[in-house]
């Protein structure tokens, strides 16, 4: 099919690029020019694993071509979707700005009948007031058709996530649009769901909530265990082999983050707001969201007191591993509380480096190695898993750190391996591990 893909964030081109993959005519479309030539160029401008060279693959092959021009993009086509962002407004509700543009801009430009899809996150009615939209702009004699179809990517797996989804949810009001929109998902042989369009738009908000939801519980699960005695692994285990819970987004740690679950919850609670709903579960995840990265900046003034002065190291930014995405951030709440408390701050993380700098300016040396960040330092944070920091020999904290304390927001290691090497160790939901240090300073 012949296919435009406007917005070449995350999802746009990870959606275009793969479309591309399987054989399908794409055209992707930005308004900055900047990106546009860097991607006619195949470098990416995110970090996605295996999504350079895909892209390289069909932009040779000729399936890929980017664009700044609507009416390229837009000229007879057969399907158009719609990939750009939806950032909140200061009151959490959803910023339509960009889907209103791109709409104006298709209505303008299709010289055929076309079938729009809405793969944004955007809340209930958005399709509705898109077609409307197109409707009153459009030339009369052409027939329009929006669809919806929300997107369920994760950054870092997200070519994975495109050909080995879960399923492929499709709202429509018009079955023979439907059809044609399963049949461009054909090729990726995911199981597809039929429904209106209400309700396609709302299975994406509440598919993120109630992750976002289980993660929040985990954490309050986690603090208790810290009380009690208990361990939040062994818990988390125990409960996550009950197939009616199952064991994915039970991993405790500092919280989450990105560009969807905590724009998505506010959104969806304001949403609620709007039906006049206060939705009292989900206002609560996010309060225990916000605090969590708080709590282990709180346990290392508890042990440490006062981080003023203080050397220390933050391992890791992105928002999780195999991501140069800091958007929503733990860990960059916890630089910024850090920079606040007056410490003296060495940061890593193996892609994020240049992304932190536009956000942290000058208030942090950037290391190249954790070797760099953690050398001479009296404290270390851990705030994102990423593998070559789980796999960091723990003894070199000892060796490196004039005072090897740890406070790890992401449980990469075992309490076992931190007594072994006499490591003080905090980590998430268990058992600190507290010793006295024979160099310290304090």
């Amino acid at each position: 099919m012949k296919v435009t893909v406007a917005g070449t964030g995350y999802v746009g081109l990870v959606t275009g690029v793969c479309l591309a993959e399987v054989g399908h005519e794409v055209i992707c479309i930005d308004l900055d020019e900047i990106k546009i030539r860097m991607l006619n160029s195949g470098a990416s401008p995110i970090y996605e694993p295996g999504l350079e060279d895909m892209l390289v693959k069909n932009l040779e092959g000729g399936n890929l071509r980017f664009t700044s021009s609507p009416k390229l993009a837009y000229n007879q086509r057969e399907v158009i979707i719609i990939a750009v962002g939806t950032p909140e407004n200061p009151d959490g509700s959803a910023n339509l700005s960009y889907i209103d543009s791109v709409s104006q801009d298709i209505a303008e430009h299709i010289t055929e009948e076309v079938i729009v899809t809405i793969k944004s996150t955007v809340p209930v009615g958005t399709n509705d007031r898109v077609k409307e939209l197109i409707n009153s702009r459009k030339p009369p004699h052409l027939q329009v058709e929006v669809v919806s179809n929300p997107e369920f990517l994760r950054e870092g797996s997200a070519i994975k996530d495109t050909f080995e989804g879960d399923r492929i949810v499709i709202g429509s009001a018009n079955q023979q649009a439907g059809d044609i929109i399963e049949d461009l998902y054909s090729p990726f042989k995911v199981p597809i769901v039929r429904t209106d369009i209400r309700s396609s738009e709302m299975i994406k908000y509440a598919s993120n909530a109630f992750l976002a939801t289980k993660i929040s519980f985990i954490n309050e699960i986690a603090t208790i265990c810290e009380k009690v005695g208990a361990n939040i692994e062994d818990v988390a285990a125990g409960i996550g082999l009950d197939k009616r819970i199952g064991n994915q987004f039970l991993q405790a740690g500092i919280g989450y983050g990105g560009s969807c679950f905590p724009k998505d919850t506010k959104a969806l609670v304001q949403l609620a707001g709007n039906v006049k709903h206060k939705f009292e579960l989900l206002e609560s995840v996010i309060k225990v969201n916000n605090n969590q990265p708080r709590l282990l900046i709180e346990k290392a003034k508890a042990i440490v007191g006062e981080l003023k002065g203080r050397r220390v190291a933050l391992l890791g930014l992105a928002f999780k591993p195999n991501t140069d995405d800091m958007r929503e951030s733990a860990s960059l709440v916890l630089a910024k509380e850090l920079i606040e408390s007056g410490s003296i701050v060495s940061v890593y993380d193996p892609i994020a480096l240049e992304n932190a700098r536009k956000v942290l300016g000058d208030c942090v040396k950037y290391c190249t190695s954790i070797d760099e960040a953690i050398r001479g330092t009296e404290v270390t944070f851990i705030g994102t898993e990423w593998k070559d920091i789980k796999e960091y020999p723990i003894n070199r904290f000892k060796k490196l750190m004039d005072t090897p304390r740890v406070f790890d927001g992401r449980n990469c290691y075992s309490l076992e391996e931190a007594v072994e090497h006499e490591i003080n160790y905090v980590s998430i939901g268990r058992e600190s591990v507290l010793q006295p240090i024979a160099n310290q300073n304090d």
